[in-house]
């Protein structure tokens, strides 16, 4: 067995962890919402949710395609050196990941990977490594720059109206019975959010493990992605997201906008069209900024309505850090592995990653979120007490 097919092997099962990260991370961009109103019980919301990325992971491979040989110059690099650079990127996407919801704040899982990508192969490549500009279908740019800025305030906007017309269409109506039916409208376009995230996020890790693919001489960049990597991803995902990411769901659910039934209809509507429109023109688009933007959108289109800046100043300064920071930690593991050189540069990457997610993983037990808190009244951002520290101050 060489070392090149080892080092695969450890892309390939990073890149699946990266998927899990993704699910667990981003579950709050369909079912925070539907958790905070009462829609639906926190581990049937992620359940539901985790079915529907299962099966929307199938639905397309519009965003693999981009992923995999939109982005990066990767004609005539040495097998092993692009496998080099695949492997920091995805260091990269999971540590920022696992830091930003250790901190509950939904950053762009996407932007993540794509940083980590983009530091690796400036390390390796220089400049010219990176497809800044391209037609259509490639190019940083146009496909991930111009997105992550419109994504979020076009959201916001649709978001706006709808919650607007809502409120507007129901005014003369019983509360009560407005707020019971829409709850019921939230499980649908909660479950449609669910089946976009699968078909927007899914694919990016489908791109990543067939650019490593390509790069072993495994397939030629013309083939077609192979079932059993659709599979495993949409597998990976799906069980992430089951895991639910209770400190993201409770930022999204219960720190940015106080949400009742209405606006959680329309702010989940608002995301599922624009995520899908965006997986059907292969935009590798964030589906956290898109439901972050849905949400502010909501408590901007609901009269009275209270919307915590400070929240969204925190938000806007990570989305802002993400593709840097993420970059910063992929350009580093690549020079490590390329210090280091072959196999062995890689295991002290990996090494580095796996002690650095269990110390992340420790911290979050300090102050745990879980279904017994998540939908406690917010304070600031502080962790709310769980279960049992609630029951022991009572004694």
């Amino acid at each position: 067995m060489s070392a090149e097919f080892i080092v695969l092997v450890i892309v390939v099962i990073t890149a699946l962890a990266f998927d899990f990260t993704n699910g667990f991370h981003d579950t709050a961009n369909a079912m925070a919402t539907s958790i905070a109103t009462g829609a639906l019980r926190p581990r049937a919301a992620v359940a539901l949710s985790a079915v529907l990325n299962l099966l929307g992971a199938f639905l397309s491979v519009e965003v693999a395609k981009t992923v995999a040989g939109g982005l990066l110059n990767i004609g005539g690099v040495h097998h092993m050196a692009l496998l080099h650079i695949v492997f920091a990127g995805l260091v990269g996407g999971i540590l920022w990941n696992l830091f930003t919801w250790l901190f509950g704040i939904p950053s762009s899982s996407s932007h993540a990977l794509f940083g980590g990508l983009i530091g690796a192969a400036l390390a390796a490549l220089g400049a010219s490594g990176v497809i800044w500009t391209g037609d259509a279908k490639t190019g940083v740019i146009n496909k991930i720059i111009v997105p992550a800025v419109l994504a979020p305030f076009v959201a916001a906007l649709v978001a706006a109206l709808g919650t607007y017309l809502v409120y507007r269409l129901t005014r003369s109506s019983d509360p009560g019975r407005v707020r019971t039916g829409f709850r019921w409208g939230q499980i649908g376009s909660a479950s449609l959010v669910s089946l976009a995230h699968g078909t927007n996020d899914a694919q990016k890790t489908m791109g990543v493990i067939f650019m490593a693919l390509v790069a072993h001489g495994t397939f030629s960049s013309g083939a077609d992605i192979p079932l059993w990597v659709k599979v495993a991803c949409a597998v990976a995902i799906a069980a992430g997201t089951y895991l639910g990411g209770w400190r993201i769901i409770r930022t999204l659910g219960k720190g940015l906008v106080e949400i009742d039934s209405p606006q959680g209809f329309a702010a989940e509507t608002s995301s599922a069209a624009i995520i899908l429109t965006s997986a059907q023109f292969g935009l590798p688009l964030s589906t956290t900024q898109t439901a972050t933007g849905s949400i502010l959108g909501t408590g901007l289109g609901k009269p009275g309505a209270e919307v915590r800046w400070g929240v969204m100043g925190r938000m806007a300064v990570a989305w802002l850090l993400t593709l840097p920071l993420a970059g910063l930690v992929g350009a580093l593991c690549w020079w490590v592995a390329d210090l280091v050189g072959g196999l062995g540069g890689v295991l002290i990457d990996l090494s580095v990653l796996i002690l650095a997610a269990v110390y992340m993983y420790l911290r979050s037990r300090r102050n745990r979120v879980d279904t017994s808190n998540v939908n406690e009244d917010w304070a600031d951002g502080l962790v709310p007490p769980s279960a049992r520290e609630r029951a022991g101050a009572a004694h």
